[in-house]
């Protein structure tokens, strides 16, 4: 078959699973693996090598990171149970006073919370960003809501162990331990210049407090949330996330709010709250260090573990125990013991089956990227497209940036686009010249362009923060836009200097 011809019949592929997504509404999942079958067809591997492929990709990069999601999220989810999100979003407010809270809040939730999922975390930390607002001043509700686009996305496709970012790494072949190292340098100034950025936007009035806040959202939300009931609604916050995102968008995972009739959510104080309350009175509570310290060892060890196999220093128990699998698990092992002792074992289980529940649908997409992979490889796109490319240049990241971008516009899904992007861009990896991380960390950055209407982040921070829709495309789409162009600027001197 003529290079031309495989070509086209790659664009058929990836056009007609965007149209699936998008137009017909069928599930990503399905789509690309209806896009994979068609281009291994068309390209002429025949019924039983295309099966083959298909199953083949997503085995192999379920070996490489199917545990590694897994474990992260059970993390994160327990940790969610613990309360321990809400009590460290509280000790940055007081230790680095609300001026510096958007920058302080957003470099936690992109970094060190990366072990839970999107939608939870945004849950969780949503309504106490919301409380903390009017304390950082007139653009109180701007800075927060765009911090929180920012870090969030950022943090899902950059920061290991964000299920994006292992993902990406799986795809691309890249050491989990070089993948964190990498997407740290990266994501830090990256979340800081951004916030920078859309802050001096704000203040050169960008942001107009009567049109882009939804006021009657707000006064709501205030009345509701006098004298104890923003305790109340903090407890409330931890056992009442984690229940996976609503069907529309509109809404958030696990809320029991009201609908004020134009998408945004309010919060009444719970029936029953008290009791809550009271079952929490009797928890233990350790150090918030403590709570962390599983985590944080874990990354620590992976961290390590990479710096030994950059500098070839033979460690066995250190090159064990850096392992990113027996890393991640030693994590969650000492999540789970922490967890237990703090809330009990019942509550320890019922967030461990929360975690299972949320990562089956990312696990299953990552899967069937690696699919999209295998048969983009054996199609022999590697070959065509990596004759296109010049490794003397930073042209190829503004490329792969590019195509991730046109994903998430057309999909409207950040982790579906870089897996996307980086199942189609695998197999030329090496014929590009530049190494595999850049072109992961690129792939991120493109998926976070336009962050929109069709993504649930969006109408989740729309609502949970109090904006308008005008409001949200500032806050969100905006300043994840912002990030994005950040990312790749920085990416590209990188390539030059590794």
């Amino acid at each position: 078959m003529s290079d031309m011809a495989i070509l086209i019949n790659t664009a058929v592929a990836v056009l007609a699973t965007v149209v699936l997504i998008v137009r017909f509404k069928v599930n990503p999942v399905i789509s690309l693996v209806i896009g994979s079958v068609y281009l291994g067809l068309s390209a002429g591997l025949g019924v039983t090598k295309t099966v083959e492929t298909i199953t083949g990709g997503f085995g192999e990069i379920m070996v490489e990171v199917g545990l590694l999601i897994a474990f992260g999220v059970l993390m994160g989810s327990i940790l969610n149970e613990t309360g321990a999100i809400r009590r460290l979003v509280e000790h940055l407010l007081h230790v680095f006073g609300p001026k510096r809270l958007p920058y302080t809040m957003g470099l936690a939730l992109g970094t060190a919370l990366q072990s839970i999922f999107l939608d939870v975390l945004l849950v969780i930390s949503a309504p106490l960003a919301r409380k903390l607002a009017p304390r950082i001043g007139k653009l109180g509700t701007a800075r927060m809501a765009t911090a929180m686009a920012i870090a969030l996305e950022c943090g899902i496709v950059f920061m290991v162990p964000g299920v994006a970012a292992l993902a990406l790494a799986g795809l691309l072949s890249v050491p989990l331990g070089k993948m964190m190292i990498f997407g740290l340098i990266l994501i830090v100034p990256t979340i800081i210049i951004s916030i920078a950025i859309m802050t001096f936007l704000f203040r050169r009035g960008f942001w107009n407090e009567e049109k882009d806040e939804d006021h009657i959202y707000l006064e709501e939300d205030d009345d509701d949330t006098s004298a104890a009931g923003t305790e109340t609604i903090a407890a409330g916050t931890d056992t009442g996330a984690g229940s996976g995102s609503t069907g529309n968008g509109t809404g958030a995972p696990g809320h029991s709010g009201r609908s004020n009739g134009d998408g945004a959510v309010t919060e009444p104080v719970p029936a029953g709250a008290s009791v809550a309350v009271a079952e929490a009175d009797k928890e233990r509570e350790a150090p918030l260090l403590v709570l962390f310290a599983p985590l944080l060892v874990s990354l620590l060890l992976i961290g390590a573990g990479a710096i030994l196999e950059i500098l070839k220093i033979e460690m066995a128990w250190l090159q064990l125990l850096g392992e990113p699998v027996i890393a991640l698990l030693i994590g969650l092992i000492g999540t789970g013991v922490m967890g237990r002792y703090t809330v009990g074992q019942k509550r320890v289980e019922t967030a461990i089956a929360t975690g299972f529940k949320e990562s089956g649908q990312i696990l299953i997409l990552t899967g069937v990227g690696g699919s999209l992979a295998a048969t983009v490889g054996a199609a022999g796109l590697g070959d065509i497209l990596g004759g296109f490319f010049s490794a003397s240049t930073v042209a190829p990241l503004l490329v792969v940036w590019g195509i991730a971008a046109l994903l998430h516009i057309a999909v409207g899904s950040v982790t579906l686009s870089a897996i996307t992007a980086a199942g189609l861009l695998a197999p030329i990896a090496p014929a590009i010249g530049i190494d595999p991380v850049l072109i992961a960390l690129a792939a991120g950055a493109g998926s976070l362009f336009m962050v929109h209407v069709t993504s649930n982040t969006f109408w989740l921070l729309q609502s949970l923060l109090g904006q308008s829709v005008r409001g949200a495309l500032k806050s969100v789409t905006v300043g994840v836009s912002v990030a994005s162009v950040v990312a790749i600027l920085l990416i590209m001197p990188m390539s030059l200097l590794f």
